[in-house]
């Protein structure tokens, strides 16, 4: 079974968080075979390793997990890969695999753009 995890920074202020609540609703509502779950590399909750220990628990051995921060910064940069791979010493069992941030990506550039050029 494959699923992915949407992993963000993190915030004390819990209304950061609702955009990927949305985000995750529309995985599910658009991808239902596919699970999916949240992580956050600080201030919330669950962390990565949390979020692919319920994963796995539930049978998935693959897992994608896709950064959605803006671009590379040095938590990208430094602390995600030390972290990712603390998670696969953690559960060898489960095949992890990294998308770049989302913000690296062409379309979501370009839907920004079109996001901003319909508020004019």
């Amino acid at each position: 079974m494959k699923a992915i995890i949407l992993f963000g920074h993190g915030a004390r202020d819990a209304r950061w968080r609702e955009p990927f609540d949305r985000l995750a609703a529309l995985w599910k509502a658009q991808h239902p075979q596919v699970l999916v779950q949240l992580a956050f590399l600080e201030m919330m909750e669950p962390s990565l390793s949390s979020a692919i220990g319920d994963l796995a628990s539930q049978g998935v051995h693959q897992i994608t997990v896709v950064p959605v921060f803006f671009g590379q910064g040095g938590h990208l940069r430094n602390d995600f890969p030390i972290l990712l791979e603390e998670c696969r010493t953690q559960y060898p069992q489960i095949q992890l695999s990294t998308t770049l941030a989302v913000g690296e990506n062409d379309a979501v550039l370009q839907a920004i753009v079109d996001f901003a050029a319909k508020a004019l």
